[in-house]
């Protein structure tokens, strides 16, 4: 099926927030902290502006709670006397003119008395930089299973290290922006969002209003990738604000500099593993220490740890795991929501752990973990027995058979002799993504969704389930018509607008379609019921009693409703963290070539093979595209993505030297499903989006430390780090010598 809303995009004709006209509407900017930490003094206002020509804004200004509810209110809407954090919002400005309200901002200035931040994660903080509790650290989470220290003290080897990731930036193609205006008392927030039930309960709470008082609607969205989760119930709330005094509607466009300075990244991490094997190369003993920056303020920070520990092991059976994972809080700006959603971190760690751990053993690296696969019957960390059906071995097998690996092994070899300077290698990462929110989040969501039939016979569905570039609008398309057996031009999407859809979740953690799919079909059931016909009427019979209905009840609706209910047997308990994490995983086995240029340190990816099991695949064309672009986003985390930090503050905040891949830096992403449909997602699918993020960075990496003979342990693995790793490599055998 097609793209629904590809030739829109394709021409230019979809209009996205800032495209969007509103008669005379102001435009705003946002004043920020110039420090880390510190009491708020004074803010001055340069006298030689004429301040009456703009709208000013400041903590004053919030009619309700000055916090942006999340996961816990500790993040003020507008800074009252302190700051915690390089620019976090203090004072809000609207003006007409765009121009005019960008240097009215730089004519503000906040006078910061400053205090010690703490702005190293990896280093306990001194008595002056606590700020919460007696640590710092904002979440703490534990996982068992069998007894550890036990198992280590009878293994045949332990093994240790420790792997450190990077902040990484969303470089979504559209930056934050929303546009807010009044109307009839109702307050309109519109803009470039995922969660569209988000930024509405923020508001609620921030604005001191009734539900029907304000709604959220989503305009078309240039990409999320989970920057535009949380961070738009800020903006939204800081465009309501300025719309509110002045009367007007406003507009909030980040900049790309502002963009990447203010809003939240990747969570930076550091995993420490402690190895158990026994003499035939199995693991019996996993002993894992998670610890994540995340930044001042809460933000969503607890639930990526939590996904993160939660896969920290891997895709391996092991009897005897314990995981440890911290949040901690610095005074950098804080991080958030991302593409995989902490398990990237903790895979890379794992990954490139077995790689250690297997050469440490003398054993080869893909044999070592086909012999620890996770099997039918076998319980991850938290005692989830798996049962999918998957075969998991035979997904490593067949992405070592497409990448040509014993082949590539022995040319490699001659390269090696034959060549000074280049090198190449191949890398494999193992790695597995549960789809949906953790535990029982899903249950606590409730989501529920509606699918309507119309007088002329097409049926809405309506849901606040958003198109960000991923296909939601044609996956959901795609199940309503197969359900009702209808073309898909009888089927349409209604607007993602908390006044007219239910609230079906956000569009996160890979459950649009699994999760929320499954709730079109049961709403298409539930459509049909409520017409008193059988599930065999389809088609243009079900049209023709839709129009009948209609004609008998003129003005009426008729709406099908579907509630999400977990699968039969899903059992998890939030105190112990023991149970089924999530109701079905995706799995993956993915292989990286790379060459070494070992005159500049140049890494480049020259072939990539990714083969995964997500079920069944609803639109091969799309869940291509997914793939390929979480490889992409994968690859440029693990090799040039490097977020420069400063006193708290990004110090490459632009695309000139926060480098991203283009198409000249990617090799042939070559993409390929096994198929094993599951019977709780709708037509047997499960989710796809983040699942490709998770094994890129540890693929590549391995296969960089299999090209040159190093043991790279951090990301990115820019040329100049790669470079001390092989100088001092070389270094040390000079001395052996």
């Amino acid at each position: 099926m097609e793209r629904i809303e590809g030739i829109a995009k394709l021409t230019g004709a979809e209009r996205y927030v800032d495209d969007l006209p509103a008669e005379g509407a102001l435009w705003g900017m946002t004043v920020r902290s110039p420090a880390p930490r510190g009491r708020i003094r004074e803010v001055r206002f340069d006298p030689s502006v004429d301040w009456s020509r703009f709208v000013v804004v400041d903590h004053r200004d919030v009619p309700g709670a000055n916090e942006v509810l999340l996961i816990e209110p500790d993040q003020p809407v507008l800074a009252t006397d302190r700051v915690r954090h390089v620019h976090e919002p203090v004072v809000l400005l609207a003006h007409p003119s765009r121009d005019a309200v960008r240097q009215a901002a730089r004519a503000v200035e906040v006078v910061v008395g400053p205090e010690e931040p703490y702005l190293d994660f990896a280093l306990p903080p001194r008595p002056a930089q606590i700020q919460r509790g007696d640590d710092n650290v904002m979440k703490r989470i534990e996982v068992r299973k069998g007894d550890v220290e036990a198992a280590l003290a009878r293994a045949a080897r332990i093994v240790e290290g420790e792997y450190r990731t990077g902040a990484q930036e969303h470089v979504y193609i559209e930056t934050q922006g929303m546009l807010a205006w009044e109307d009839a008392g109702v307050l309109f927030i519109k803009g470039s969002l995922q969660c569209p039930y988000y930024v509405h309960k923020a508001a609620l709470r921030a604005l001191g209003r009734d539900a029907d008082a304000v709604r959220i609607v989503q305009a078309p969205t240039g990409g999320g990738f989970g920057g535009k989760e949380e961070y738009p119930s800020m903006i939204g709330l800081h465009a309501a604000l300025l719309a509110l005094k002045a009367g007007r509607p406003v507009k909030i466009v980040y900049d790309r500099g502002e963009d990447m300075e203010a809003t939240t990244k990747r969570h930076p991490a550091i995993v420490r593993h402690r190895t158990g094997v026994n003499a035939d190369g199995r693991l019996i003993a996993q002993d894992i220490d998670v610890r994540m920056d995340g930044g001042a303020y809460v933000t969503l920070s607890p639930v990526v740890l939590s996904r993160g520990v939660i896969h920290a092991a891997g895709p391996y059976s092991c009897d005897n795991v314990r995981i440890v994972g911290h949040a901690v809080m610095t005074n950098s700006p804080p991080h958030g929501a991302f593409r995989g959603f902490g398990a990237p971190q903790t895979h890379f760690a794992n990954e490139r752990h077995m790689d250690v751990v297997a050469a440490t053993v003398g054993m080869d690296a893909i044999e070592f973990r086909r012999r620890n696969m996770i099997g039918d019957g076998d319980s991850t960390a938290t005692g989830q027995v798996i049962a999918d059906g998957v075969d998991r071995a035979a997904l490593l097998g067949r992405a070592v058979e497409l990448s040509g690996w014993r082949e590539k092994e022995a040319a490699h070899a001659r390269l090696a002799r034959s060549d000074p300077w280049i090198r190449r290698g191949m890398g494999v990462a193992c790695f597995h993504h549960g789809a949906g929110f953790t535990g029982g989040g899903e249950v606590m969501l409730a989501s529920r969704l509606d699918v309507a039939g119309l007088p002329d016979g097409r049926v809405e569905v309506r849901s606040a389930n958003i198109e960000m570039g991923q296909g939601t609008l044609t996956i959901f398309t795609q199940i309503a018509s197969a359900r009702l057996g209808l073309d898909p031009s009888m089927v349409t999407i209604a607007e993602a607008d908390t006044g007219r859809v239910p609230n079906s979740g956000p569009t996160v953690a890979s459950r649009t379609a699994m999760v929320v799919g499954r709730l079109v079909e049961e709403a298409c059931d539930e459509l049909r019921a409520r017409l008193g016909l059988g599930p065999d009427v389809v088609g243009d019979s079900l049209t023709q009693a839709l129009v009948r209905w209609h004609a008998e009840r003129p003005g009426a609706e008729l709406v099908g409703e579907a509630k999400y209910e977990p699968p039969p047997g899903v059992r998890w308990d939030d105190e112990s963290y023991t149970g089924d994490a999530y109701a079905a995983y995706g799995w993956a086995a993915y292989v990286a070539e790379v060459e070494v240029d070992l005159r500049t340190y140049a890494a480049r990816v020259i072939d990539f093979v990714a083969v995964q099991d997500v079920g069944t695949v609803l639109n091969p064309t799309l869940a291509r595209g997914q793939v390929q672009g979480g490889v992409a986003q994968g690859i440029g985390w693990a090799l040039m993505e490097e977020c420069r930090w400063k006193d708290g503050a990004m110090e490459n905040a632009e695309l000139t030297n926060y480098i991203i891949p283009t198409s000249d830096d990617l090799p042939p992403l070559r993409v390929h499903f096994e198929e094993t449909p599951w019977p709780g997602g709708p037509l047997g699918a499960k989710g796809l989006g983040e699942l490709p993020i998770d094994g890129p960075a540890p693929a590549v990496v391995n296969a960089i430390a299999r090209a040159v003979g190093v043991d790279p342990r951090e990301i990115p693995l820019t040329p100049e780090r790669l470079m001390a790793l092989i100088e001092d490599d070389r270094a040390r055998h000079a001395r052996i010598a």
